[in-house]
C-alpha cells in the first residue's frame, strides 16, 4: 500500500514496508532569483545524481517510502551538515550552497555567490523541510516496525580527479565507518555487490554524507545506507572531460538491467533484514 503526497519541490511516496529512500541530489530545478547569478544553468545542473530516479522507480513496487527533492543541489545541498562543516576534513567537498562544481568551477559569477543571509534563508526554505519530511516519515514508519532501513541513493561520475584518484568502484556502500547502520546488514550488501562483474568498496573515499551520519542509530532502530554509484554501472559516460554536448547522456534502461537487478536485490536485502526484526 502506497499514497503519495506531492509539494511544489518535495515529492513523498509513501509505502507500508521498513524501507525508505531519500534521493537528494536528483533534481534539477532553480529557484526564482538564481539564475542571474549563475555562470550557466548546465553547471548549476552538472553534478546532479542523473537518472537515479527512474534506476530506483522499482522500489515503490516493494512498499518502499521514496523522497526525492525536486530541487538541484546548487539551491541548496540536503545532504551537508547545514552547520557548514565539512563531512571530509581536509578533502575537497562542497558546501550547503556549492559555489564550486566537483571539477572546481565556479557556479556563480563575481560578486554572486550566495552570502550568510541567502544561505540562511534557503537553509530555512528548503533543507529544514526536507528533513522534517525525512524525519516525519522514519517516526511514521518506526510506530509501525521494530526498525527501518533508511537508504540513501546516490551517483556520481567515475572520474573525478578533484575528489578522488582513478576509476570510482561501481558500489560505494557508505556506513559512517560502521557507526549508521549494523555490520549484519553491511556484510549482507557487501556480498550482494561482489556477486557479480561489478567493483565495490564500504567506506572509501564515501562514508556517507549528513543523512546517513544524522539519522543512523542502530540502536534506536534506524539503520542507515548510502550508496553510491559510479555513473558508468547503468549509463554510457564519457570518461573524459564533459560538457554541455556529452552530458548528461539520456537514461538508458536496457544498459542499466544488470545495475538495476543488484539493486533490486539489495533493497530486498535492506528489507529482509528490518522485516527480520519484528
Amino acid at each position: 500500500m502506497t499514497d503519495e503526497t506531492e509539494l511544489q519541490w518535495l515529492s513523498i511516496l509513501r509505502g507500508s514496508e521498513p524501507l525508505l529512500l531519500t534521493l537528494p541530489h536528483t533534481g534539477t530545478e532553480l529557484v526564482a532569483g538564481i539564475e542571474p547569478g549563475l555562470v550557466s544553468p548546465w553547471l548549476a545542473r552538472k553534478d546532479a545524481d542523473w537518472w537515479i530516479d527512474r534506476l530506483y522507480d522499482f522500489a515503490a513496487g516493494l512498499g518502499a517510502t521514496v523522497i526525492r527533492t525536486a530541487l538541484s543541489r546548487t539551491v541548496i545541498d540536503v545532504n551537508r551538515d547545514p552547520s557548514g562543516a565539512s563531512l571530509y576534513p581536509g578533502q575537497a567537498t562542497t558546501e550547503l550552497c556549492p559555489t564550486t562544481t566537483f571539477d572546481g568551477e565556479p557556479l556563480y559569477r563575481a560578486g554572486h555567490a550566495p552570502g550568510d543571509e541567502e544561505i540562511a534563508a534557503r537553509r530555512h526554505a528548503y533543507f529544514e523541510p526536507y528533513h522534517r519530511a525525512v524525519a516525519a516519515e522514519i517516526a511514521r514508519l518506526r510506530a509501525r516496525h521494530a526498525l527501518v532501513v533508511l537508504y540513501d541513493c546516490h551517483s556520481i561520475r567515475s572520474r573525478i580527479p578533484r575528489l578522488f584518484e582513478g576509476m570510482l568502484p561501481h558500489f560505494n556502500i557508505g556506513t559512517n565507518s560502521g557507526m549508521s547502520s549494523s555490520p549484519i546488514l553491511t556484510a549482507k550488501l557487501e556480498a550482494i555487490c561482489d556477486q557479480g562483474d561489478f567493483s565495490r568498496v564500504t567506506n572509501g573515499r564515501f562514508k556517507g554524507g549528513y543523512t546517513a551520519r544524522h539519522y543512523g542509530r542502530p540502536a534506536d532502530g534506524v539503520h542507515a545506507i548510502q550508496m553510491e554509484l559510479a555513473c558508468r554501472g547503468y549509463l554510457r559516460e564519457p570518461l573524459e572531460a564533459v560538457g554541455p554536448d556529452n552530458w548528461p547522456t539520456p537514461y538508458d534502461a536496457a544498459l542499466a538491467i544488470p545495475m538495476r537487478a543488484v539493486l533490486e536485490r539489495v533493497l530486498q536485502a535492506c528489507l529482509g533484514f528490518a522485516t527480520a526484526a519484528r
